[in-house]
């Protein structure tokens, strides 16, 4: 069977090319991709080559937020059927290796993730009309959940481990700085976790809307009314926790300044070296945090995008046919009009 794949050969070029898709062997499930999301990294990717030290050295086929319908099945695979419509878990721990055996497969030594340029050869990605995954990455949606929603369910299982390392978030007050698509997703997540009050900061009106409708109960434009956000600093701080989303150093640094004293700041947005100002840091006996990807969260994601729990649509501000992928990252970079970009697989 030929299918289409968005390659990447290199910054600036990524081309639609046709290829052949192998019958599924093993425990493996062919699936046809109705919808995939362009992530902050395939961004990277394709506008800088790359992210931080990370740098695409062969072709790769991006994209690791995807769902779909199964067409086939190999030998091996009994708790699956064909026509059924599945999120894609894009992580594929080896089960084996220190970290996993610690229950920390997101730290697997030999982590095969979709779409990742970190080991060599490269980790080939989603998107494409047919792609091969083992049946373990397979999560079931009901027939009457939208594949663009449950595509996303990879960004909501990164949120939700982000909100999980800040800790119980009942009746706390919660600052997130960038309001992205994991800026608004964390917003859900934390409006689910009951926090009693939910700040979101970003320079883009567009996005903070979007926030806004997922949860979060206040949103300030930093660039037009920085102002507002002075009164979280009065008395050493006024918020428990900050989920910061942006990876902006001057984020960053207001963060710290808006923190209670002994509060939590979990770092969920990456983009390099950030400056850190450590007096204020140790002053105010800040415990600093990092999130990295997930592991039983993706299950989580599934079942609340398929019950309905967390509605994401929101986010979902564009969709393009897979032809137009380059147009797609162009709008998906331009945060006055987007937040969620994806791509429709439909043939």
């Amino acid at each position: 069977m030929q299918t289409r794949v968005c390659r990447l050969y290199g910054q600036d070029d990524l081309r639609i090319d046709t290829e052949a898709t192998t019958a599924p062997v093993g425990d493996e499930v062919l699936i046809r991709v109705g919808a995939g999301g362009v992530c902050g990294s395939d961004m990277h990717y394709y506008f800088e080559g790359g992210i931080g030290q990370i740098r695409v050295r062969e072709p790769i086929i991006l994209g690791h937020e995807a769902a779909g319908t199964i067409v086939a099945l190999g030998p091996d695979v009994t708790g699956l059927t064909v026509r059924q419509k599945v999120a894609i878990n894009p992580s594929h721990p080896c089960g084996t290796c220190r970290y996993c055996q610690q229950n920390l497969q997101q730290h697997c030594l030999n982590m095969k993730f979709f779409g990742s340029a970190m080991p060599m050869p490269h980790i080939q990605g989603a998107f494409r009309d047919l792609v091969n995954v083992r049946e373990g990455q397979c999560f079931l949606i009901s027939d009457q959940t939208d594949i663009g929603k449950a595509a996303c369910a990879e960004p909501l299982a990164v949120c939700l481990h982000a909100v999980a390392r800040a800790g119980d978030l009942a009746g706390k007050k919660v600052l997130i700085t960038g309001a992205g698509p994991i800026g608004s997703l964390c917003a859900a997540a934390a409006k689910l976790a009951g926090a009693s009050e939910i700040v979101v900061t970003d320079l883009q009106d567009f996005a903070l809307n979007v926030a806004k409708q997922m949860g979060a109960t206040r949103i300030i434009n930093i660039a037009t009314a920085a102002e507002d956000l002075k009164p979280y600093e009065q008395d050493k701080g006024q918020f428990d926790v900050c989920l910061e989303c942006s990876a902006a150093p001057a984020a960053l640094r207001s963060a710290i300044s808006v923190l209670r004293p002994q509060g939590i700041l979990v770092q969920v947005g990456v983009a390099g070296e950030i400056p850190v100002p450590f007096n204020p840091l140790v002053a105010k006996e800040i415990t600093i945090t990092g999130t990295f990807r997930f592991h039983a969260e993706f299950a989580e994601a599934v079942r609340m995008i398929d019950s309905g729990k967390i509605d994401v649509s929101p986010i979902i501000t564009q969709t393009f046919p897979l032809e137009t992928a380059t147009e797609a990252f162009d709008v998906a970079r331009d945060r006055s009009k987007s937040v969620k970009v994806q791509l429709s697989f439909a043939n």
